[in-house]
C-alpha cells in the first residue's frame, strides 16, 4: 500500500495549472454537495400523490423515495475508494454527471419504471458528499478546515431542509417535472464547477477497486430494505418477504467476511469496529435516523387535515417554507459547529449536538399544536444535527490510522482516508 503523499506531490507538478484558492475550492465543494444532498427530499412534497402520478400501487411509489438513499448508501462507499484509486477530481466529476443522467430522465417520463431509474441514479450523486469532506480537509489551510469539514457535511441537512420548500413551490405551481428540469440545471452546474475549478491531485493508492465488495453491498442492503418495504402487502410470514430479508443478512455477514480478508477491501472493518469509530458510527446512525424522521414526519402532520385531531391543514408550500428555517439554522451553525469543534473537541461536540436533537424532540411532543410551534422544534433538532455532523468526520479522521480506510459515519454512509493534509495556493 503506498504510502501517504507529500507536498511535492502539488498539481503543478503533475502537468495541471496552478490550485485555485482554498476559498474558491471549498464554495465549490460546497455548492456542489448542497445540490447532491437535495436529492434526498426532491419528491417527498410530491409523496402522496406518487401512486397517482406514475399509476401504480403506493408501496412501489415509495421506492422513488428510498430508491435514492438506497443508492446513496451504496454510493458513497464506493465513491470513497475509487476517489482514493483514480483521484478525488475524476470522481466528483463522475458523480454530477451520473446526478445529470438521472435528472433528464426523470424529467422526461411519467411511469414507475424510469423515474426509479432516475432517482437510482440521483442517489449515485450522493458520493460526491464524503470525497468532497476528504478533498476539503486536504486543500484548505488549518485556520479554516474545521469551517470547511462544518459546512460540506451540514449540507446533509441543509440540503433535505431546503429541498422541501423548493420541490413544494415547483411541485404547487408547475408541473411535477420541472423539479427534475431544475435538478438537472444543478447538476450540469455541478459538473462545470467541478470540472473547472478543482485541482487535480494525485491518487494516494493504487490498489485494485473491490468489485465484488461493491456487489455484495448492494445486493444485502437492497434485500433487507426489499423485504422490508414489501413486508405490509407480501405479509411478514410470506416466503417472499423472509426470503428477502434473511438472504440480504446472509449476503451481508458473507460480505462482512469476505471484506475482513481481502487483500484492497471496500471498507477496512478491522478498522471500522475499533472503538471509537464503531461508536462514532453508531451515534451517526441515530443522529442521520433523527434527521430523517423529522424530514417525513414533520411535513406528514402539517399537511393532514384539522379534522385528524393532530393534522394542522397546511398546504403542500406552506409546509415547505415552515420546514425551510430548520436548514438554514444548520447553514447558521457552520461557524458555530467549527468553534466547537476547536474549543471543546470532536467528542463533546457530537454528545452536544445530540442533547440538542433530543432537545428539539421533546419541544415538538408537548407542544405540536401550531405549525410556529414545529418550526421552533424543527429549528432545535437542525441546530442540533449541524453540531452532530460537523463533529463526526473528525472523529472518524482523528482515529484513524495512516495506512487505512474507514467509514466517516454510518448515517453519511460514506468513506474516507486519513492523510496528512496539504495546503494548496
Amino acid at each position: 500500500m503506498n504510502s501517504p503523499r507529500t507536498t511535492a506531490d502539488t498539481p503543478e507538478q503533475e502537468g495541471g495549472p496552478a490550485a485555485p484558492r482554498p476559498v474558491l475550492i471549498a464554495m465549490v465543494l460546497g455548492f456542489s454537495s448542497l445540490c447532491a444532498a437535495l436529492m434526498q427530499s426532491l419528491v417527498i412534497p410530491l409523496q402522496p400523490e406518487l401512486p397517482q402520478l406514475l399509476d401504480t400501487p403506493a408501496s412501489n411509489a415509495a421506492w422513488v423515495v428510498t430508491a435514492t438513499l438506497l443508492a446513496g448508501g451504496v454510493a458513497m462507499p464506493v465513491a470513497g475508494r475509487l476517489a482514493d484509486i483514480y483521484g478525488r477530481k475524476p470522481i466528483l466529476v463522475a458523480s454530477a454527471v451520473i446526478m445529470l443522467a438521472g435528472s433528464i430522465i426523470c424529467a422526461l417520463y411519467s411511469t414507475i419504471g424510469p423515474v426509479l431509474i432516475g432517482r437510482i441514479l440521483q442517489g449515485f450523486a450522493m458520493g460526491y458528499i464524503p470525497v468532497a469532506i476528504s478533498f476539503v480537509r486536504e486543500v484548505t489551510p488549518p485556520a479554516m478546515r474545521n469551517s470547511a469539514v462544518a459546512g460540506i457535511s451540514a449540507t446533509l441537512g441543509v440540503g433535505g431542509a431546503l429541498g422541501l420548500p423548493i420541490a413544494a413551490w415547483i411541485a404547487q405551481a408547475f408541473d411535477w417535472h420541472m423539479l427534475f428540469w431544475l435538478s438537472a440545471v444543478l447538476a450540469a452546474a455541478m459538473t462545470v464547477l467541478s470540472f473547472l475549478f478543482l485541482p487535480q491531485i494525485s491518487p494516494i493508492d493504487r490498489g485494485r477497486f473491490d468489485f465484488l465488495g461493491a456487489v455484495g453491498l448492494a445486493v444485502g442492503i437492497v434485500g433487507v430494505l426489499t423485504g422490508v418495504s414489501k413486508g405490509n402487502d407480501w405479509g411478514w410470514t410470506a416466503p417472499s418477504t423472509l426470503i428477502s430479508i434473511i438472504g440480504g443478512l446472509v449476503v451481508l455477514i458473507g460480505w462482512g467476511f469476505f471484506e475482513a480478508h481481502h487483500t484492497h477491501p471496500l471498507v477496512d472493518l478491522r478498522t471500522t469496529i475499533r472503538r471509537p469509530i464503531l461508536l462514532t458510527n453508531i451515534a451517526a446512525l441515530l443522529i442521520g435516523f433523527g434527521m430523517m424522521a423529522q424530514s417525513i414526519v414533520v411535513p406528514q402532520l402539517l399537511q393532514m387535515p384539522e379534522s385528524t385531531g393532530y393534522g394542522l391543514g397546511q398546504t403542500m408550500l406552506q409546509a415547505g417554507l415552515w420546514m425551510a428555517p430548520g436548514g438554514l439554522m444548520m447553514l447558521a451553525f457552520t461557524p458555530i459547529s467549527s468553534r466547537l469543534l476547536s474549543t471543546l473537541g470532536g467528542r463533546s461536540t457530537l454528545v452536544l449536538g445530540a442533547l440538542v436533537i433530543a432537545a428539539g424532540y421533546v419541544f415538538a411532543v408537548f407542544l405540536a399544536g401550531a405549525p410556529w410551534m414545529l418550526m421552533i422544534a424543527t429549528c432545535i433538532a437542525c441546530a442540533g444535527v449541524g453540531i452532530g455532523y460537523a463533529a463526526m468526520p473528525t472523529l472518524i479522521l482523528e482515529n484513524s490510522p495512516p495506512p487505512r480506510q474507514v467509514p466517516v459515519s454510518a448515517s453519511m454512509r460514506s468513506c474516507a482516508r486519513w492523510e496528512q493534509p496539504r495546503q494548496v495556493p
